[in-house]
């Protein structure tokens, strides 16, 4: 499968079980699901699989991610630091939308503490159904990428 249709997936041991149940469901949808961990429930530290993630996208191996912690926005801070990355916290179907269309966000953050697995998936969905829509966000998105560069 080629990388434009792989999406890596990390979380710390809060949200391991719904990580699991978005990789199925992303995998039946078509994508591939490269999904990073952890396996285990034992206590790690979200920045370091956020920080994972992100730069599987960064480096073009991967399209898209999704991550998650207790809140989704430990994990999103850290996978932020990325260079290339640009990372949103969504509880709700129209934020997982705008992110994609107006800000080319290319990783999903979500809290398995904050949103229930039903609202998750719909989440994902309207993340991954969502399309860059460019010309005036083009704009945007170029001035966020020059703080990067600052």
């Amino acid at each position: 499968m080629t990388a434009s249709k792989r999406i890596v997936l990390s979380s710390d041991h809060a949200a391991i079980a719904l990580r699991q149940a978005i990789a199925e469901h992303i995998t039946a949808a078509g994508w591939e699901a490269v999904d990073i961990g952890p396996m285990t429930p034992e206590s790690t530290h979200y920045p370091k699989h956020g920080q994972a993630a992100a730069e599987k996208v960064a480096s073009g191996d991967c399209a898209l991610g999704i991550i998650l912690c207790g809140t989704g926005q430990g994990i999103m801070m850290a996978a932020n630091k990325v260079k290339g990355i640009r990372c949103g916290v969504c509880s709700d179907t129209f934020s997982a939308r705008m992110i994609r269309q107006h800000n080319d966000a290319n990783i999903l953050s979500l809290g398995a503490r904050v949103v229930g697995e039903g609202l998750a998936l719909d989440i994902v969905d309207a993340f991954l159904e969502a399309e860059f829509e460019g010309g005036r966000h083009a704009t945007r998105v170029d001035m966020i990428e020059a703080v990067e560069e600052a």
